[in-house]
């Protein structure tokens, strides 16, 4: 058995293999799109085991992650460290300056960037970042200016599948596949 995807189309393998960072949307990409809201006024999301352990793995490849959300959860907050992810913009009404920030802080440039989105406040980020991909739930404008529409569903391991397909490109995907079965 293989751990390796199909055979990447060569613009998606050139472009996979130069990220040096992937930054994700929330809702509709970690999240199934869904908002659970308590009495009280507490957002519940769930997020899938599949897309904590993509992350995790790509970041032993070397490649940082970031996430970028127009809401501020504290439940995102906590998932985000759980995992070990640095860069995290919440309450983000204009995702461009959000974007701009961030490829300053972690010092890489437009190509070296993949994003991953669901809706249309994500395309100002999605059509300048060198990766643009998106969930195939996504908003039908958000599909047209995407390189890679995953195939699993958002919050089902949409993020897992896109980290899998960097690590392929960059040659990581077989050893992260055999430290678990060597």
């Amino acid at each position: 058995m293989s751990p390796i995807l199909p055979e990447l189309p060569e613009y998606l393998r050139r472009r996979a293999a130069e990220i040096k960072l992937l930054i994700m949307d929330v809702d509709g990409v970690l999240t199934d799109g869904r908002i659970f809201i308590r009495d009280n006024g507490e957002e519940i999301k769930a997020f899938h085991t599949l897309d904590g352990h993509g992350i995790k793995m790509l970041h032993q490849c070397g490649v940082q992650t970031a996430i970028i959300t127009g809401r501020d959860a504290p439940s995102v907050a906590v998932r985000a460290k759980q995992l070990g992810i640095h860069h995290y913009f919440k309450g983000i009404s204009d995702k461009r300056a959000a974007y701009a920030e961030l490829r300053e802080t972690a010092g890489v440039a437009e190509h070296e960037c993949a994003y991953i989105g669901d809706d249309m406040v994500d395309l100002p980020v999605m059509v300048r970042c060198g990766l643009p991909a998106a969930v195939p739930e996504a908003h039908e404008w958000v599909l047209q200016h995407a390189a890679y529409i995953t195939r699993r569903p958002a919050g089902a391991g949409a993020v897992r599948e896109l980290c899998e397909v960097i690590m392929q490109a960059k040659g990581y995907l077989k050893t992260a596949w055999e430290q678990y079965t060597e």
